[in-house]
């Protein structure tokens, strides 16, 4: 997953060797030459974009497309989450139209990937059974509509047969949300699963077992789907009137503004609690991606349920390391007691797969896919298969077919490790199984958010071996795509119960009930982690209070600025049936900051109040960065905690961070992925001779590209020069050039 890589080294049998150091500096280079000229756009070249147009201007716009773009074609059409069009056709004609008056702004279709029962009861799931509903029915999600913006779902599942009432599929464009099975694709599995979090009714139960589930499949074959797909979704959706909206879903680009965000806030508006993964790019900051960047949204991170979970240590070492199942293999199953002799073998490929039998194998990801690499395995007779990540972090992997042998993944500080402990002969290794609770998942993805510096996540859920439904049975899987049901399904439950409450009252009951979680050194994990904290079901049911907003973000201030006052608003309300007094605790004092904050008061029952929270901030006297925090509400014995966040001087991030080059995941090809916080008007990776520092090539490059993280995928035949080549990663924004430097040594 994305997070900042320091230093990775790769070789292959043709002894190419890479070794990659970076940092962020001060260009010393000769001066590289521009970015060469884009080449010509051919008149065949076309392109799908979204289109947001002024409202009164939307019929007129379709009528100019209609009459004056014969070439260009309306594949949908927005009302609902904004006035605009996706439209297809020639890149030039599309240039032409974004001229036109009354458009506002276009973006490109983005790819959106699904996001990958012990978590029910853990966050009070089986509790709410005995709370009733006005009208005296059990808390079961009766009468609650949830719509699942996913892969589509296994309707004839007995689990979600008789919760399931229809739906649409904007892949094939018919009535028949069904999963992609394997005669259509790649076969997916991966909203079954979501659904069943929320509202499996049957061997399994759900969140909210008597909800109502409408499925929209925007992602088809092999999961994958477009911007335009999920928007027309969302529209479809608040046209449905579903009460509740489940996105486990995203991309990396981090800013309120894109469009899926802009449609999930539209869809709040009009009465819609909605639900987003927040991400599985962490644990860096800024990895929170759209729609999860949404303002009024849920944004959900992962957390563990109670697992116990496998860690292996080999011979004469005290270091454990955790491993991640695999999607598609069964759980880790070797015995405790026991050692069992542990083997490297590169990539996987056939040819470095020798001797194996009744071994567990240790893998490099890369070159060739995980199924690949695991067949050869147990073709020669591996008990169980380890493959540890070829950029820094930990990785959610998934095979293309199930197996019968164990298969986990680990970082690649792990895998290195243990590579390091067979080059001393230590080959023997045992399980050891350690239980985790409450921790945040290291995929998890964290914010803020850019341009609004909003704190992202909104709070945490379990996400980490979660088992649910799928087509033909059932599988734990883990992500925040796991996380974000266990929220929807709490939103429906909510609902019941309070059927006149409008979705921000919904998402405030959640966030002021929850639990504030701890590291194993007993810190806090930062609200940019958390949120809030881990979502308390029966807690936010039986709150007799609730505070909006239930998180506060006062900005960014420069080092030069005056001493300046701001102001949060806050309303409080009084949800139970006696009196409430309410009294706020001063934040930690801090030199440079002044907390103003109101009196002690009471609120009768059903009364609100507005209250305001000011903040004077000398900005001279304080570090440059984020500071966080929390203001403390005491309501009649419940605590209610408000995380707070400021930055002072522009957030203390580089133009461009955490380079990682590998391989792909097919022969052949390479991989490389950076991020761009606030996009980037040019971008480029320069090569440069390793002695004289000679200019040779561009590896890649592009412009006006988007913020937040860029992946993609090169050809092997695109490494040029040979011996030590210096690599320069260069971003460019507003006249600033930001550089990661780079060593690579080809052979």
């Amino acid at each position: 997953m994305n997070s900042c890589r320091q230093f990775l080294i790769i070789s292959i049998a043709v002894a190419l060797f890479f070794s990659i150091t970076q940092r962020t500096y001060a260009f010393q280079y000769p001066e590289r030459p521009p970015l060469p000229v884009s080449q010509p756009i051919s008149d065949e070249e076309t392109q799908t974009v979204i289109i947001r147009t002024d409202e009164e201007m939307h019929e007129a716009i379709q009528q100019i497309i209609e009459t004056q773009y014969p070439t260009l074609s309306i594949k949908y059409t927005y009302t609902e989450v904004f006035h605009g069009y996706s439209i297809e056709g020639p890149v030039l004609e599309l240039e032409k139209l974004q001229k036109e008056e009354g458009i506002l702004d276009v973006s490109p279709v983005s790819i959106y990937n699904p996001h990958i029962d012990e978590s029910v009861p853990f966050i009070g799931g089986r509790e709410i059974r005995g709370i009733f509903d006005e009208d005296g029915d059990r808390l079961t999600g009766e009468g609650v509509v949830v719509g699942i913006i996913d892969t589509g779902i296994d309707y004839t599942h007995p689990d979600l047969a008789s919760n399931y009432i229809g739906g649409y599929d904007f892949v094939d464009q018919d009535d028949d949300p069904m999963e992609t099975k394997r005669e259509q694709g790649p076969p997916t599995l991966h909203g079954t699963h979501v659904a069943g979090i929320v509202a499996a009714n049957g061997k399994m139960m759900g969140v909210a077992p008597e909800a109502k589930i409408m499925a929209y499949r925007a992602l088809g074959p092999g999961g994958n789907g477009t911007s335009e797909q999920v928007i027309a979704a969302i529209e479809r959706a608040i046209k449905d009137g579903v009460d509740v909206l489940n996105l486990s879903l995203g991309n990396t680009i981090n800013g309120p503004d894109w469009p899926t965000s802009l449609a999930l806030d539209k869809a709040v508006e009009k009465g819609i609690v909605a639900v987003t993964s927040s991400g599985n790019s962490g644990p860096n900051l800024w990895t929170v991606g759209s729609p999860g960047t949404s303002t009024k949204a849920i944004s959900v991170g992962a957390s563990t349920p109670p697992l116990h979970i496998p860690h292996i240590a080999t011979i004469f070492s005290s270091e454990e390391v955790e491993m991640l199942p695999f999607q598609g293999a069964p759980k880790w199953n070797l015995k405790q007691a026991k050692y069992y002799e542990m083997e490297f073998v590169g990539l996987g490929e056939k040819k470095d797969i020798k001797d194996v039998e009744g071994k567990v194998v240790l893998i490099e990801r890369g070159k060739i896919p995980f199924t690949e690499k695991v067949l050869n395995a147990k073709e020669q007779g591996a008990i169980a298969v380890i493959i540890y990540n070829n950029l820094e972090g930990t990785f959610l992997g998934g095979l293309e077919m199930e197996v019968d042998i164990p298969v986990v993944s680990i970082s690649k500080s792990d895998g290195v490790f243990l590579k390091n402990q067979l080059k001393k002969k230590r080959k023997l290794m045992k399980t050891k199984y350690r239980w985790h609770r409450d921790e945040i998942a290291s995929f998890s993805s964290r914010g803020p958010v850019t341009h609004t510096w909003e704190i992202k996540p909104d709070l945490v859920a379990p996400g980490v071996a979660i088992d649910s439904t799928v087509p033909n049975g059932y599988i734990a899987l883990q992500g925040t795509s796991m996380a974000a049901p266990h929220v929807a399904g709490a939103a429906a439950l909510l609902k019941q119960a309070h059927p006149d409450w409008e979705p921000s009252k919904i998402k405030a009951a959640l966030m002021n009930t929850t639990k504030v979680l701890k590291k194993g050194d007993g810190e806090f994990y930062s609200v940019l982690e958390q949120g809030t904290g881990r979502i308390q079901l029966k807690d936010a049911m039986e709150t007799k209070s609730i505070i909006q907003p239930g998180s506060l973000h006062y900005g960014i201030y420069e080092k030069m600025d005056k001493r300046e006052k701001k102001d949060v608003i806050l309303q409080l309300e009084n949800v139970s049936e006696k009196e409430v007094k309410y009294r706020f605790d001063i934040p930690k004092a801090n030199k440079g900051i002044i907390w103003s904050i109101p009196p002690s008061f009471s609120l009768k029952p059903g009364e609100k109040k507005e209250v305001t929270v000011s903040l004077d901030i000398n900005p001279e006297k304080l570090e440059p960065g984020m500071h966080e925090g929390q203001i403390t509400v005491k309501a009649d014995g419940q605590e209610i905690r408000l995380p707070y966040l400021f930055m002072i001087e522009e957030p203390n991030y580089p133009r461009i961070q955490g380079f990682q080059f590998g391989y792909g995941d097919k022969e052949g090809s390479y991989q490389y992925e950076v991020f761009v916080p606030e996009g980037a008007e040019e971008l480029g990776i320069a090569l440069y001779e390793g002695d004289t520092l000679h200019f040779i090539d561009f590896l890649d490059w592009q412009r006006d590209v988007p913020r937040g993280l860029l992946r993609k995928e090169i050809s092997g035949e695109k490494l040029k020069g040979k011996g030590l080549v210096k690599a320069v990663i260069f971003a460019k924004r507003k006249e600033k050039e930001d550089s990661i430097e780079v060593d690579l040594y080809f052979d």
